[in-house]
C-alpha cells in the first residue's frame, strides 16, 4: 500500500495534535487539498499534477480520518479539532494566501476552519461537500451510531475485504460513479483494517461528527471575506444541488459551477474538469 507518486515528495510534520504525513510538489502560490472520511491524499492524485504544472505548490496532507497510517491518540478529533490541526499545519509550514480545495467531509472541516481560523486562507474551493444539516449525510448517518458500539469498526472494515461490497452505498457506491481502482481502494481501506489504533482514531472522529458543527459554521458565513468556488456534481447522490445553492446564497462571495457525469468524489470521477475549474478560479482571484 502506498500513496501515489504523482503527489510529490512525502514528509511528516509534528503538530500539537500529533504527527501527520503530507505530500508536497510544485512551486508557487500554495494550494492545500483537504480530503474527507475514510480516504487519504490519494484522492487528489488526478488533480495535483495539473495544478502543480500550472505553477502552484500543491500540499496534500493525510488527515486522521480513518485512512491515515500514523495514529494520533492524543489529538482532538472532533471536527473543530481537525480544523485546528489544518490551521496548525498552515502555521507550521508558514503558508499564507492559501487556496484550500476540499471534498466531501473535508468540506465540512474546511467550513469550520474558514469561520474559525481564516487568517492564512486566500480562497476556497468546496467540491461537493457536507454542509448544514447534511453532516454526515445519508446513508453515512449510520456510521456515528455504529461507532458508539465498542468493537463495531472491526467487522465493518473486515467486510470491505470483499471488493464486490465496495459498490454498496455505505462504501463507494454512492460517492464514486466509477469503480475505485483496487490499489487506491486498498490505500483507503487497509489502514483501518490493519490497525486497531487507526480504528480508534476513526471511532473518535465518527462519534463527534454531528451537524451542529456545520450549522454553527453556517451562522458565521456572513463574516467570510474570501472568494469561494462551489463545484458540484450535477448527479450527486448524497449532497443535493439545493445545498450548493444555499451555500451560494449564504456565502458573500461565492460562485457555483456544476460538473456532469460524476458523483460526490469529483477528484475520482472527473479530475480533469475539477482541475480546470480550480485553475480558472485561482487565476480569477489571484493576489496582485
Amino acid at each position: 500500500m502506498g500513496i501515489s507518486t504523482s503527489l510529490g515528495t512525502t514528509h511528516e510534520v509534528d503538530l500539537p495534535g500529533g504527527r501527520i504525513e503530507y505530500h508536497d510538489t510544485g512551486t508557487g502560490a500554495p494550494v492545500l487539498f483537504v480530503h474527507g472520511l475514510l480516504v487519504n491524499a490519494d484522492l487528489w492524485r488526478g488533480v495535483v499534477p495539473g495544478i502543480a504544472a500550472a505553477g502552484y505548490r500543491c500540499l496534500t496532507p493525510t488527515l486522521p480520518l480513518g485512512a491515515h497510517r500514523i495514529p494520533v491518540p492524543d489529538a482532538d478529533l472532533t471536527p473543530t479539532g481537525v480544523a485546528d490541526l489544518i490551521a496548525d499545519f498552515l502555521e507550521r509550514l508558514d503558508l499564507t494566501d492559501v487556496t484550500v480545495v476540499a471534498n466531501d467531509t473535508g468540506g465540512a472541516i474546511t467550513q469550520v476552519l474558514l469561520t474559525r481560523k481564516p487568517e492564512r486562507i486566500g480562497r476556497v474551493v468546496l467540491a461537493s461537500v457536507d454542509s448544514y444539516e447534511g453532516f454526515l449525510p445519508q446513508p453515512f448517518t449510520l456510521l456515528p451510531l455504529l461507532a458508539r458500539i465498542p468493537g463495531s469498526m472491526r467487522p465493518l472494515t473486515e467486510a470491505m475485504r470483499i471488493r464486490a461490497l465496495h459498490r454498496l452505498p455505505l462504501a463507494f457506491g454512492w460517492v464514486a460513479k466509477r469503480p475505485v481502482p483496487p490499489e487506491i481502494a486498498d490505500s483507503y481501506l487497509l489502514p483501518s483494517r490493519n490497525s486497531a489504533a487507526i480504528r480508534k482514531d476513526l471511532r473518535r472522529f465518527l462519534t463527534s461528527a454531528h451537524r451542529h458543527y456545520t450549522l454553527e459554521a453556517a451562522r458565521h458565513f456572513g463574516d467570510v471575506r474570501v472568494p469561494v468556488l462551489l463545484v458540484w456534481a450535477r448527479e450527486d447522490r448524497i449532497f443535493p444541488i439545493e445545498f450548493a445553492e444555499r451555500l451560494a446564497r449564504d456565502l458573500p462571495d461565492a460562485t457555483l459551477t456544476l460538473i456532469d457525469d460524476s458523483y460526490t468524489f469529483l477528484p475520482e470521477d472527473q479530475p480533469e474538469l475539477l482541475t480546470e475549474r480550480i485553475l480558472e478560479f485561482t487565476r480569477l482571484h489571484a493576489t496582485p
